[in-house]
């Protein structure tokens, strides 16, 4: 049992906005059923969740020791009662997600729970294939990243074991990567290999492309084709054959033909007219390509995911 002693600075907000605050690991669905149960008290007794609580006050906690964990990265999965995940593929070693624009894959710096590995961390606990109790180190963890405003797939592993597999074949490019993309204009060629280098300014999380070779760049390449062009946009099938921070959006604004909603390389005065916040980028497809032994993994070498939407794509070439 915990207890809180609710002091001046705390009194006059709702109960269950309290605890929201005070206990943020406690999942707002659990905090209520607590509250109705009487596992939450205030002053010894039951209560009801829009009490205003009053200086002195003592509140009682009959919950499990974990929500009262400082909230972390690794725990914030706690604050997740009911995981929301568009899954691709599954099996017992990975897990392929389509991750949705607008969604972090990890925390940026500030604690929060509305992350992707938050998610997935909640699901395989739910479905008991993760019980971090019995774990001394691992925790399920995402192989791969992309943008928040970037949509598409991204490979968490289940265990230690597919972890290292999957970093080791990323690491040595063994998975091949294809993206879809809107941009302004119609390419020419309608296909071709953007070949550069990309460097990379930390402090403005921005990266800019160079023609010829200069300390701290590195070498930066993307295949792309044109699938469809209407009404001054056209639609594109991109793979990176290396994998450098904002290669696709860079390489291919450097080359006259900015993402459709890309603030940060696009064109504001090009994007304006559609009202697109978020770049029309997706990481819609990826195929296994292991030219080594990928031990657990094997059985993987070959096999191509794909998410079968991608909400810009209908929205503008349907």
């Amino acid at each position: 049992m915990k207890e809180f002693l609710i002091s001046k600075n705390d009194e006059g907000q709702r109960l269950d906005r309290f605890i929201g605050k005070a206990v943020p690991l406690l999942p707002a669905s659990l905090t209520q059923k607590y509250i109705r149960l009487k596992r939450i008290k205030v002053n010894g007794k039951g209560s009801r969740r829009d009490y205003k609580l009053v200086a002195g006050d003592v509140l009682q906690f009959y919950v499990n020791d974990e929500f009262f964990d400082r909230p972390t990265e690794r725990n914030a999965h706690l604050a997740v009662s009911e995981p929301k995940l568009d899954i691709v593929y599954e099996d017992e070693n990975i897990l392929l997600v389509n991750k949705a624009a607008g969604v972090l894959c990890h925390s940026a710096g500030e604690w929060t729970h509305n992350t992707l590995i938050a998610h997935i961390q909640a699901y395989l606990r739910k479905n008991g294939e993760w019980r971090p109790e019995d774990e001394n180190s691992f925790v399920p963890a995402l192989c791969n990243r992309i943008d928040r405003n970037t949509s598409g797939i991204v490979i968490a592993a289940k265990t230690a074991e597919a972890l290292r597999i999957m970093n080791d074949k990323i690491r040595d490019r063994e998975i091949e990567k294809f993206y879809l993309c809107i941009v302004h204009g119609v390419p020419r060629p309608a296909s071709g290999t953007l070949t550069g280098y990309i460097f990379k300014d930390a402090s403005k999380n921005q990266v800019y492309v160079k023609k010829t070779p200069e300390k701290g760049a590195k070498t930066a390449v993307t295949r792309y084709r044109t699938l469809k062009s209407k009404g001054g946009l056209s639609l594109l099938e991109c793979e990176l054959l290396t994998g450098r921070t904002h290669q696709i959006r860079a390489q291919l604004s450097d080359a006259g033909f900015p993402l459709l909603g890309d603030g940060k390389y696009g064109r504001e005065a090009k994007n304006r007219p559609f009202g697109e916040s978020r770049q029309a980028l997706c990481s819609y497809r990826l195929r296994f390509a292991f030219k080594t032994d990928a031990g657990a993994l094997e059985y993987l070498n070959g096999k191509e995911f794909a998410v079968k939407d991608v909400d810009f794509v209908s929205k503008y070439f349907s």
